[in-house]
């Protein structure tokens, strides 16, 4: 997909998430959007396009919040690198798989967030952080996955007829 449509496809699914989605929060917690698209770029197509992803829906995300641009640009890219270094390594074909990969990278992303935020003198209780953000964060948003990675791998397959 050329970028500067996925640039677009980032703007909409990131307008998503901070409209729709505050309507299906649990608990506080909503899922991460951005960050589910960069993993499913970069498990299926390669860690240099997750990383590539994940920074610029990151720099599109620190934009629209309007605080401390880079953080959700280094974390997301970290995490787009993460789950493409796993896709080239597991069964991309199950949505199992891919549900741990996005919890294991939307877990990392989150964690380069946090350490990013003590590097700017903001500190959280690292406990109270883990179980109340970072972990159900991560869980709720791998929870997506069943329900839009057959469709995305299927995209995916049909645009680039090898994987």
């Amino acid at each position: 997909m050329p970028f500067p449509a996925l640039l677009l496809l980032v703007g909409v699914v990131l307008i998503f998430q901070t409209t729709i989605m505050d309507y299906l929060t649990v608990f506080g917690v909503k899922p991460d959007l951005v960050m589910l698209f960069v993993v499913f770029n970069g498990f299926l197509l390669s860690p240099r396009e997750g990383a590539f992803l994940g920074f610029a829906g990151g720099i599109i995300e620190d934009l629209f919040a309007g605080s401390y641009i880079g953080i959700n640009a280094l974390a997301k890219m970290a995490a787009g690198y993460l789950a493409g270094v796993c896709g080239e390594r597991l069964y991309k074909e199950n949505s199992l798989v891919a549900a741990g990969v996005t919890f294991f990278a939307t877990t990392a992303g989150l964690l380069v967030n946090y350490l990013l935020l003590l590097y700017l003198n903001i500190y959280m209780p690292f406990f109270y952080t883990m179980l109340r953000v970072v972990l159900p964060t991560a869980l709720y948003t791998a929870m997506l996955v069943p329900f839009l990675y057959k469709r995305v791998l299927r995209l995916i397959v049909v645009k680039n007829k090898d994987l």
